[in-house]
């Protein structure tokens, strides 16, 4: 049996922004959290559908085709292949779900993207 976890605690703990942090898994998915704040970067996951779920605040994700407003307790499946990029004017707690495949920037390669490695770092 895993450990109890309690996302926004855990995310609120956090002290870099969009380096997400994984707190459980299932199956072939890991369950992340996140601090976020200011823009991110536009990028897609070829392969993997991706739930953003906010904690705390408010996200924006846009895409080429529209833009969502996500409040706190809103989620959204951004699906596999969207190019997107995700924004929080103020600072905002997500939690995410993504297959254990799913690269964090995606083939985009910024200052901010993390390794997997980095993202199973203990919190």
């Amino acid at each position: 049996m895993a450990n109890v976890v309690s996302p926004v605690l855990i995310a609120a703990s956090l002290t870099e922004m969009w380096s997400p942090r994984v707190v459980a898994e299932l199956d072939d998915s890991y369950v992340k959290v996140a601090k976020v704040q200011g823009t991110l970067a536009w990028h897609s996951h070829d392969d993997e559908d991706e739930l953003f779920y906010v904690l705390k605040g408010s996200l924006t994700i846009e895409m080429e085709d529209r833009t969502v407003v996500l409040r706190e307790g809103d989620a959204f499946v951004v699906p596999k292949g969207v190019r997107h990029n995700p924004i929080a004017e103020r600072e905002c707690l997500i939690m995410l779900i993504e297959r254990k495949t799913t690269r964090h920037t995606g083939n985009e390669v910024i200052a901010a993207t993390r390794s997997l490695e980095e993202q199973l770092r203990p919190v």
